[in-house]
């Protein structure tokens, strides 16, 4: 994706891929949107992600002038946010960047936002949920980043961090080769056990994972991947950063839904827009993470089948269910712009290529 300076519009191209993370590397950690890893009651969470970022895969993780300034001041202060985000792209020593976590509303930032240096400085940015926002600030700024873990939910998880996100995320971002085949997890969960230093060492209770769910399709289907939390995406309708059609063209797109956990209906109206705009008609097909604790695992299923099978009558258009990416743990990561295959027959997933280099 390339921004057209004089139309102001995106266009569908390849996005630039960072550098893969090697031992050593500086890494920034920010926070967008909620400013929790600040606040005193989660400072501790804080530390326990980045200790882990630093013993287990050899980065150096600093903070940002803001990143830990508490949720109050980050709430009053998007600007301040914005200029994190800036500062860390433009610091050539900085390699990667990690949000610490999501939030509500990291939209507020866009005015701040100046994309020449996201496009004049690529590294790789990960996040999830409220970072999709930021992650569409990557694509206009031609940089594919990375659907993935925060730093204070899944790096900072109770006892460990789940194998099958470390996998994922090491393969992803450390890792110049093609990511493959991505199965789903065995097991998952979407417990919610409170932030408090004296649960830390409480396991979560984890469920049997069923295989992905193939609502249709047939034959392989190849196309680059784009989405991110369908609530956040909202946000940004009508925004500079909502990209024209022809981002979405030949595109695998990727949706999830947050704790929030939204009523079916809307699932219905969000779909009819994107139908409206006629970005399912051009993409190549649909994966939907599993519902947060599963709840409205039919019910959006049903929505789903109802928008685009029935009302705009893709018969042939694959929808991958259930998938292992956002709120529910574990997590795989996803880079934008790349080349993913759904293969229906076999009921597969992979990503044909590297998302680093």
């Amino acid at each position: 994706l390339v921004l057209d300076e004089k139309n102001g519009v995106l266009k569908m191209l390849n996005l630039i891929k960072p550098q893969r993370l090697r031992k050593g590397d500086k890494v920034a950690a920010v926070s967008l949107s909620w400013g929790g890893a600040g606040d005193a009651d989660l400072r501790w969470r804080y530390d326990l992600g980045k200790k882990r970022l630093e013993e287990q895969f050899g980065l150096e993780v600093v903070e940002m002038p803001h990143t830990l300034k508490g949720s109050e001041y980050l709430y009053k202060h998007p600007e301040k946010r914005a200029e994190d985000f800036m500062k860390a792209f433009s610091d050539p020593s900085i390699k990667a960047i990690f949000s610490c976590i999501g939030g509500e509303e990291s939209i507020r930032m866009l005015p701040y936002i100046d994309f020449n240096i996201i496009r004049n400085n690529p590294k790789i940015f990960i996040g999830y949920s409220d970072s999709t926002i930021a992650h569409f600030m990557c694509i206009k700024g031609n940089l594919s980043s990375f659907y993935g873990p925060s730093i204070l939910a899944e790096f900072a998880e109770n006892i460990k961090i789940f194998d099958y996100t470390k996998y994922w995320f090491e393969k992803a971002l450390f890792k110049n080769s093609a990511i493959g085949n991505i199965p789903a997890a065995d097991m998952w969960t979407s417990e919610r056990i409170e932030w408090l230093e004296k649960n830390k060492n409480i396991a979560k209770t984890m469920k049997a994972n069923q295989e992905y769910e193939f609502i249709q399709g047939s034959g392989k289907v190849q196309g680059r991947l784009i989405g991110g939390c369908i609530e956040v995406l909202e946000m940004m309708k009508g925004t500079s950063l909502w990209p024209s059609i022809d981002a979405f063209k030949n595109s695998v797109l990727f949706f999830e839904t947050s704790e929030d956990m939204p009523e079916p209906t809307y699932i219905e109206y969000w779909l009819r827009n994107y139908g409206s705009q006629g970005i399912l008609q051009n993409a190549r097909a649909i994966l939907w993470g599993k519902p947060y604790q599963g709840k409205y695992y039919e019910e959006y299923k049903d929505a789903i089948i109802k928008v685009v099978i029935n009302e705009l009558g893709l018969t042939d258009f694959p929808i991958i269910y259930n998938m292992t990416f956002g709120h529910n743990q574990p997590m795989m990561c996803l880079p934008y712009g790349a080349l993913a295959e759904i293969n229906c027959d076999k009921q597969t997933f992979s990503i044909l290529e590297s998302g680093v280099i």
